[in-house]
């Protein structure tokens, strides 16, 4: 408050009606969390536990005053062929075990809450289901497991489990396939991304055999847990999935047979078999942030406001954007996150999560996902949004924000502070970055090369967002300069400087991937873009369809030369550690940013013998500017690792090209 008291009275008032407005919000706080008092469940057998003598069904409903499952012998349609009332056991769960087999039926819970009876639901916990997640299926697991599962295993990308590593490829399943061009057969389902040997109209490489020859160590997958926003009984609907339903169930319309659960569980089993055998290792994207359905979703009903935050008035807090925010500070969905990742790890194998706006988290949550994770496998790959898309109850420190980074146990946070740094702000079309002339932007492009830690040569009141360092290591950034969301980066750059020439715009669509590639941190490249991929300038297409979305593979070969350009850079990468350094002393030591240099030229020198590279020193140099600059290099005898377009080098005289980078080494 601005207000000044000058008399005694007036501050005896102002500190009673605070006081008044402090119990009146504590109180109605606690008066609007009943469930703050609902019994705990610490047993990790909720939902069903199946085998051929019988069937077992927990699920948890604290205020239910009964509990009934119904069994069907359709996924679709009908009335039920039988409903049984499940018994109260202890802390709040339900139980029935059924002494038959019943492999292959189908089930829906209802609760009465109120004295009503609930609609039919599926439980959270749910591994199986048919049609539209309608109805969850009873099946045996064991039949989903392709021919060699049991030896199925990750393919090593490191030495040490080093999440720096990593080079992230963002993909979506029907975007890989389903263009005419795509050389795939089975286009938009997981099994298209088993098809070793497709090829594009004039040859070249598509889908899984394409990944392989970029040289990527993973690749993030969208979303591909049972969503709601596409209809499984209709072909040709889009969505990219953070709209979750079932968080435990494979997409169905990425199945050959939605209808039954088994197809969609053993062909997405065979997609990672088949992209372990090919030496690539799958990060699952989840969004346990938030659930597509809110007061009717299955956790709402099964446990009225329990599962989600809530403002003072009653109604539902919103930090996602999309209607609701699930509650990870409370134990029952803690307990449900970390069971969640650990059966996907388990189950499927899955090597990594991203998680989808991360920041409405807490960050004790995300601290024992990890360290329970690692423990099982010490590989995997973690990371998220390290923001929120609205406010919420959760105080800030509380949250897994980019702020609160040194608090996150392994966890890597996406950089914005880079990603805006070279291509401009996502939420202003005509805003541009230090690639695209943008020169203001070097700092925070700096920020990002030194891993958003602390360096003595930033600046920090001159980075874009970030005024101080927030990792406390480089794995504990995502690097990036576009991703799903938003426009991708050759349509930004042509929408932000529509007077470019289109050999410009290449230049610099070049040169945002080179600083992205060669920063430290953790790469993250978006499909497509190694060639130039575009959405014909309409942002954020979720549900723009297969004409915004489908990758035409046949810009591979007409961009043939970014394409290589791009895989050389990855291929740099992985092959030397000075690229890949571990620590945030490390950098500080060995990474010098040279001063004195002409507008618009980032330049630095990589001490690569301390760090065990086979390159004693590199040195990367990146022009913003539009126009060819030169300038000395350091003392000794360098060579090319990669140059581009129109810069040379002769004795210590480098001439870069504009819009350009140039890698050199002794």
């Amino acid at each position: 408050m601005n207000t000044v008291f000058n008399s005694t009275n007036n501050k005896r008032l102002y500190r009673s009606v605070l006081g008044l407005i402090f119990v009146a919000i504590v109180g109605y706080g606690f008066a609007q969390d009943p469930t703050a008092n609902y019994p705990v469940y610490k047993g990790n057998d909720l939902g069903l536990t199946y085998a051929p003598q019988a069937s077992i069904f927990k699920i948890w409903a604290p205020t239910a005053k009964a509990v009934r499952i119904n069994l069907y012998k359709t996924d679709l349609g009908g009335v039920y062929d039988c409903s049984e009332q499940m018994k109260k056991a202890t802390n709040g769960v339900w139980v029935v075990s059924i002494p038959q087999n019943l492999k292959d039926q189908y089930y829906t819970f209802q609760v009465l809450i109120n004295n009503k009876w609930s609609d039919e639901i599926i439980d959270p916990y749910a591994k199986a289901c048919g049609t539209n997640g309608v109805r969850a299926q009873i099946i045996n697991l064991k039949e989903t497991n392709p021919i060699g599962w049991e030896q199925d295993q990750s393919p090593n990308f490191s030495k040490g489990n080093k999440q720096t590593d990593a080079v992230i490829y963002e993909l979506h399943i029907r975007d890989a396939s389903i263009h005419a061009n795509s050389g795939i057969k089975n286009k938009g389902k997981f099994t298209g991304l088993t098809e070793l040997g497709t090829k594009n109209s004039s040859g070249k490489s598509t889908g899984l055999s394409h990944l392989k020859e970029l040289g990527v160590t993973h690749i993030h997958l969208l979303p591909f847990y049972d969503y709601n926003s596409v209809d499984e009984t209709k072909p040709n609907q889009y969505n990219w999935g953070y709209d979750p339903v079932n968080y435990n169930i494979p997409e169905g319309s990425y199945s050959t047979n939605p209808s039954d659960g088994k197809v969609r569980i053993k062909e997405l089993k065979e997609l990672v078999k088949t992209m372990h055998s090919n030496g690539l290792r799958i990060i699952m994207d989840v969004v346990y942030n938030h659930t597509a359905l809110t007061a009717n979703s299955n956790f709402n009903i099964l446990a009225p406001d329990y599962y989600y935050r809530k403002r003072n008035d009653g109604t539902f807090s919103d930090a996602s954007a999309c209607g609701n925010e699930t509650a990870s500070d409370k134990v029952m969905f803690q307990q449900f996150m970390l069971e969640s990742v650990l059966y996907w790890v388990k189950e499927y194998h899955i090597d990594g999560f991203r998680f989808d706006l991360m920041g409405i988290h807490d960050i004790e949550t995300m601290n024992l996902i990890a360290d329970t994770l690692r423990k099982i496998k010490p590989s995997v790959v973690l990371y998220g949004e390290g923001w929120t898309a609205g406010g919420s109850p959760l105080t800030e420190d509380k949250r897994a924000i980019k702020k609160n980074a040194t608090e996150l146990n392994g966890i890597a946070v996406f950089s914005d502070d880079m990603r805006d740094g070279i291509k401009g702000s996502v939420f202003n079309i005509d805003d541009r970055g230090f690639a695209t002339g943008k020169l203001a932007n070097s700092e925070s492009v700096k920020f990002g090369i030194v891993a958003a830690g602390k360096h003595p040569q930033i600046d920090y009141t001159k980075v874009n967002y970030s005024k101080a360092p927030y990792t406390a290591s480089p794995a504990g950034l995502i690097n990036y300069a576009d991703c799903h969301d938003n426009n991708i980066l050759w349509d930004k750059i042509a929408l932000s400087y529509k007077d470019a020439t289109e050999i410009d715009r290449i230049k610099m669509h070049e040169l945002a991937y080179a600083i992205v590639l060669t920063s430290q941190g953790t790469p993250f490249l978006t499909a497509g873009s190694e060639f130039l991929r575009t959405k014909n300038g309409v942002e954020n297409s979720f549900d723009k369809g297969d004409l915004v979305n489908g990758i035409n593979w046949d810009l591979k070969t007409r961009n043939a030369s970014t394409y290589q350009y791009i895989q050389t850079l990855v291929k740099i990468r992985r092959a030397h550690p000075a690229f890949r350094m571990t620590s945030a002393k490390q950098i500080a030591n060995h990474l010098r940013f040279h001063h004195n240099l002409p507008e618009g030229i980032i330049a630095y020198t990589l001490n690569g013998a301390p760090v065990g590279d086979s390159w004693k020193k590199i040195w990367v140099g990146f022009n913003g500017a539009q126009t060819s600059q030169t300038l000395s290099l350091p003392g000794g005898n360098w060579k090319i690792a990669s140059i581009s377009h129109k810069s040379s080098m002769k004795g210590n005289q480098l001439i870069i090209d504009g819009s350009t980078a140039v890698i050199l080494y002794q």
